[in-house]
């Protein structure tokens, strides 16, 4: 049987209480069992935000958005991931409708596409 592969966001909020160092720790820790497990398309650090409202009497979290491909069964194991780590305080996995590409690519195809517009016109 074929291995159907498709296409997820994560994002998670790490507690910034331990420190800078236990933060970046924890960021990589789950980047590197993403990596090990799917393949990644892209990170984006979203950097320390002010939380909407107190988490466990917290202000503040560490934000990071991970795109990546997967098989079906691994989001399961990356939430269960997620609930055991205490430095996690929230997270979220969704499955993309459509296909991850890289942010640089992503923006590189509508540049692309309006040069090969721009060149018909002008024939």
């Amino acid at each position: 049987m074929e291995k159907v592969i498709n296409s997820y966001e994560t994002l998670f909020i790490v507690d910034v209480t331990g420190g800078e160092e236990a933060t970046k720790a924890t960021i990589t820790k789950f980047t590197n069992i993403i990596a090990k497990n799917a393949e990644i398309v892209d990170v984006a650090d979203w950097g320390k935000r002010r939380l909407a409202y107190p988490i466990n009497d917290m202000p503040e979290g560490y934000y990071t958005v991970v795109t990546f491909k997967a098989d079906a069964l691994f989001p399961a194991e990356l939430d269960r991931l997620y609930n055991i780590d205490e430095s996690i305080m929230r997270s979220i996995i969704v499955k993309l409708d459509y296909e991850a590409v890289a942010k640089a690519e992503a923006e590189e195809a509508p540049v692309a596409a309006a040069e090969t517009a721009a060149e018909e016109v002008a024939e």
